[in-house]
């Protein structure tokens, strides 16, 4: 009897062994894998949107985050090079617009260093009176009116505290109740917004000259093109502008000539007008 007894007692005491032992087991293996996510911290990977954003499109060169740069020249039959296109594209995310204005002209490098802006571009058409300058059509610096707005024709560089926006006056006249900070207005519409052709061939003048152009591409970054070499008539311009790979919803023809001219300030690069200007776009980073 007592043998019997003590045999159930050990395996009763086998059997408690057996299953506590294996619980041991399942904790050991178990427990690694969560201790080892718990503490692993993995290397970061780019998102698809942060690497496309960082690469540029073909054809354009990346000066610094949110600005491309590109040139597109143009040749005749003869193989001989009409004109330089130079185009910079500004994504509002990253840079802002603003307008500076004085009656009294100045070189674009000194509005770069009294402004500190990254880039600075010729503005639109101005007149002269007793020798002080003020610009034809509407302009509005740091919140302050000058000159009157354009009726039914030209377009307008309307700059709000976010962000910036071309307009065709026709479709959207100025509204004098609008809080904008700048504005800047200028003639002829080179692109009608949509992207179509904005200067026909029943205007044509077959004037050709320097060109300034501003525009705004269908994901809302800024264009600033300069043409220096003269090739282009407006009809010209528009029908390339219109045609060309820039996707481009609206454009306006800025002040050309003797004003065409833009200074990038880093890298530094320099297109020069032949006469000071007395206002002038400003691009600054955010």
């Amino acid at each position: 009897m007592l043998q019997r007894v003590s045999t159930l007692l050990h395996s009763l005491l086998l059997i408690v062994f057996v299953g506590t032992f294996s619980s041991i087991i399942y904790y050991v293996k178990k427990e690694p894998r969560v201790t080892a996510v718990a503490l692993f911290t993995p290397t970061p990977v780019p998102t698809v949107a942060s690497s496309v954003a960082a690469i540029p499109e073909p054809g354009w060169s990346l000066i610094q985050p949110g600005l491309e740069r590109r040139v597109v020249d143009i040749y005749d039959d003869q193989n001989q090079r009409l004109e330089s296109i130079h185009i910079w594209r500004v994504d509002q995310k990253a840079f802002r617009l603003d307008i500076a204005y004085d009656e009294t002209p100045k070189s674009l490098d000194t509005w770069q260093k009294e402004t500190g802006a990254s880039i600075v571009l010729n503005g639109g058409y101005y007149s002269i009176d007793n020798e002080r300058y003020f610009p034809d059509g509407l302009t509005i610096v740091n919140g302050e009116l000058s000159g009157r707005s354009f009726n039914g024709f030209g377009g307008m560089l309307a700059i709000h505290q976010d962000r910036a926006e071309l307009r065709w006056l026709v479709e959207q006249p100025y509204n004098s109740f609008e809080p904008l900070q700048a504005a800047l207005q200028s003639f002829p519409i080179l692109v009608e917004p949509g992207g179509k052709l904005g200067f026909g061939a029943e205007r044509e003048n077959h004037v050709s000259a320097r060109r300034t152009i501003i525009a705004q591409d269908r994901a809302g970054r800024i264009l600033l093109i300069v043409t220096p070499q003269g090739y282009f008539t407006l009809h010209q311009l528009s029908v390339y502008l219109t045609e060309s790979d820039l996707n481009l919803d609206i454009a306006i023809n800025l002040d050309g000539g003797g004003s065409t001219g833009i200074l990038v300030a880093n890298p530094r690069e320099l297109i020069s007008p032949t006469r000071p200007l007395p206002f002038v776009i400003l691009v600054y980073p955010r």
